[in-house]
Parts: C-alpha cells; structure tokens; sequence
C-alpha cells in the first residue's frame, strides 16, 4: 500500500497499521481518527487546528478490503517537536472504532524523513575536514555565521507591490493577513507559513483581489491596538474576511509567543462580530469623552436636569430575567469563545465554538434558547428567529435594528435569574 505526501514541510512521518473488523471506506478512517481523538488532547494537539495551520499535513490512508474485513496504513505528516509527535502516534492508537466496527491501530514507525540528509551531511562534512587545510581553519567563525543565516526561513514578496509573504501563501486555501514583515517573521518561526501582511493601514489592491478568490478561507491576525482596529475597518470594507484574530489588548503579533499566537488562532471569531466589537468599543469611548465634557456646563444647571439624565439610562441598564439554567452557564463559558444550545427542557444540546455558531444554529431544526461568548449581531437574530428562538444570551450585543418581539436579547450583565 503506497501514500504520497508532500515532504518539503514535514519533518516526521506517523505510519500506523489498521485493522477493521468490517468493510469500510476511506472517509469512515478519516472520521474515526479525528472524531474518536478530538477532545483527548490539550487544544495546542487539536487535530484540526493543527492540519489548519499546517503544522500536520493530510491525512493519508490505504485501505484494502478482503474477507469481510478491511486492513490498511494511515500515514500522517508532522512538522511538530519529537514530544508532540509522540502524543499523537500514541492518541492515534486510541481509535477502537470505524462507524459501526471494531478496529485496532497499531503504531508500526515514526520516521524522521530529514535523517537521510542528515546522513549525506555527516559523510561530506567528514569528507570536508578531511581535505581541510591548516590555513583555512581561522575562518570558522564565518562558517558559522554562513550556516546560522542558511537556516532561516527566507520570507518571500507577493503581487506588484511586493509584499511580505510567507512561503506557502499561494498554495494554502487558508490564507493569514497581518500587518507587517516583522508579524510574517514571527509566524514563519512558529510554523506558520501562509501569511501576507498589508504593510500599512491602507490595504493594497493585490490583498483584496487574493481575498476574492474562490475556494479560500481569509484570517486577519491583527494588532490589539487602535491600528489594528483600523485595518480591521478597511480590510470589511474592500476585502472579503471569513475570520478575525486578535493579539491580546496592547500587543502586537510579531512580539507573541508560540503558544500565544496558537491560543489567539484559536480563538478567532467571525469577522462581522469583530466588526461590531470595534464599534461598540469606538461608541463607548465616545460617550466617555463626551459625559467627561458635560459635566462643568450641568454645573451652571438646574440640579433637576442632572437627576434626569441618570432616570433616562436605567432602562438600558435594567437587569432582564431568565432562567437560572441560561445563567449558571455563563460563568463556565465566559471568555472562552463558545456557544451553547439549549433544548426545551432547559439543557444542553449542542456545544460549539462561536466561529461555527452561525452554521451550528442553521443545521438545528429548533432552538429555544443560545448563550455563547460572542457579539449579537442581526445575522444571528434573524437565525434565531427562524429557529423559533426565545432566549439568546451574548457578551455583547451589536446594533439590532430588528428585535423580535418574542425574543429575549441579552448580555452576561444584564440577567439575573
């Protein structure tokens, strides 16, 4: 049984054997392994999130069916540490079923595809040495330097306008917008090698057309600043962006750690909800200031006025009751980017993350009650109120021009039981 990859990215190789009691096909294996492990691991291992950012390749089975049952290879490329990839070897042996039978994986051999270059370096650095003259030995230290600069990731130039890229832009379906070369570096040194950045706050022609094109999945991995802000604004409104990604508040991505730019990917939201997280952030500064300049001239007021401003804001700031079920789960899934659906009797049907919340609710046939940790937007109102929803619980909620009348909007601050 053969399995062709791509081995310009990898650096080892799972092969594990599978037997199946049953005849099976291709796509059954393929659902078995990522279904049986999602979950079993920490979500820096999470199957999924790995192949999205192309820290796994795909994954490839042979499968051969004789007598009523079914053997096969599956083979997965990695470009993770020796650590991670033995986690996944050994979680890979967990799987026990392939639909409805029986199955056994087996791990047969972890392969370090860089070791044969490896070897070839051996024997011409000892053949180097060998013919090497004395002379010539006050020079290592530039060989050195030569080898250090050898290894690193050249960051390539996309479009006319040259921009900085990572080496796997074109190829990938996903593609990660950020703003500068020193974010394109950062990534590349974690892994991640389908970036382009906009070099600015004004998003060239050649990155709106490369978002327009069929078939690919646009993240933009922004600056916790008031400048990703700005590009976030401009990129909706000449780009076409799937998802949004933000460093934490007051840093930028090419100062992130490995494992702060996994969690930030991973807690990507879709692109209208931070959209309308930016305004909501622009619209309360700005009350801010203006409440900051009222208060000399209520001074030169009649006291009456000032008691009168705080009579016409109680109603937004009114707590709304529901039910105690929708309120205990608040605090279990707040700043965790993830939704829960309720049925009628008050319990948990469905449990997604937000990036998958609008296609999750259209895939249900009826919901009474949503609480997730995301923005309510009128997109999601207007599924909810075909959905027969009645109670629809957010962090924050957008501008709703159309509000159901048998529907409850609410945020985590405003319900009580």
């Amino acid at each position: 049984m053969g399995t062709d990859f791509d081995q310009s990215t990898a650096k080892y190789v799972i092969r594990a054997r599978i037997e199946i009691d049953g005849v099976v096909d291709k796509p059954d294996v393929v659902g078995a392994v990522f279904g049986q492990t999602e979950g079993l691991l920490g979500e820096d291992l999470d199957l999924r999130e790995l192949q999205r950012t192309g820290r796994i390749g795909r994954i490839q089975i042979a499968i051969r069916t004789d007598g009523g049952s079914s053997t096969g290879e599956v083979v997965i490329p990695v470009s993770l540490d020796k650590t991670a990839t033995a986690i996944l070897a050994a979680a890979l042996e967990t799987v026990d079923r392939v639909g409805p039978c029986t199955a056994k994986v087996k791990l047969e051999k972890l392969e370090d595809i860089r070791g044969a270059k490896r070897r070839k370096v051996v024997s011409r650095a000892i053949s180097i040495l060998k013919g090497w003259e004395e002379d010539i030995s006050p020079g290592t230290d530039e060989i050195t330097s030569a080898v250090t600069k050898g290894k690193k990731v050249n960051v390539t130039k996309y479009g006319p306008d040259a921009l900085p890229a990572g080496p796997d832009l074109t190829k990938s379906k996903d593609i990660i917008i950020v703003e500068g070369r020193a974010d394109v570096i950062n990534l590349i040194k974690c892994g991640i090698t389908n970036t382009v950045a906009v070099e600015g706050t004004h998003v060239p022609k050649s990155i709106v057309e490369l978002t327009k094109k069929r078939g690919k999945k646009v993240t933009a991995f922004l600056d916790g600043d008031r400048g990703g802000d700005l590009i976030l604004r401009e990129l909706m409104q000449v780009a076409k962006v799937d998802y949004i990604a933000r460093a934490p508040e007051g840093r930028e991505v090419e100062d992130l750690t490995r494992r702060e730019i996994t969690k930030a990917l991973q807690a990507q939201i879709p692109a209208d909800q931070a959209l309308a997280l930016v305004k909501d952030k622009r619209g309360s500064t700005g009350k801010k200031r203006t409440s900051a300049r009222k208060p000399p001239r209520e001074r030169r007021e009649k006291p009456v006025r000032e008691q009168r401003r705080p009579t016409r804001r109680e109603p937004r700031q009114r707590s709304i009751s529901v039910d105690s079920a929708y309120v205990e789960k608040i605090a279990e899934i707040r700043e965790s980017f993830r939704a829960l659906l309720f049925d009628k009797d008050k319990k948990v049907a469905v449990e997604c993350g937000v990036a998958e919340l609008a296609k999750t609710m259209e895939a249900q046939d009826e919901i009474p009650a949503v609480v997730f940790d995301g923005v309510v937007t009128q997109r999601l109102v207007d599924i909810a109120d075909k959905k027969k929803t009645e109670v629809l619980i957010g962090a924050a909620v957008a501008d709703i021009e159309h509000r159901p009348r048998r529907m409850t909007i609410a945020t985590f601050d405003n319900v009580t039981q």
